[in-house]
């Protein structure tokens, strides 16, 4: 059996924080920043967490990150 090789896309994408946690970035901030308020943009820049179905995935893409 070969190894698991990490996704490539989602090691761009998702970070797995010290407890195990996965996060992701929040969207909306790329682009047409001007029609949304400053504090809307603000609280964009924080990251968020993956929902816990999604994260058993996530996890298994990112097989080789600790």
């Amino acid at each position: 059996m070969p190894k698991m090789k990490t996704h490539s896309g989602s090691k761009k994408r998702f970070k797995i924080t010290g407890s195990g946690k996965v996060m992701r970035g929040q969207p909306g901030t790329s682009h047409l920043a001007p029609g949304k308020t400053q504090k809307r943009t603000r609280h964009l820049r924080k990251e968020a967490g993956v929902c816990t179905s999604d994260a058993r995935h996530i996890r298994q893409q990112l097989a080789n990150i600790k």
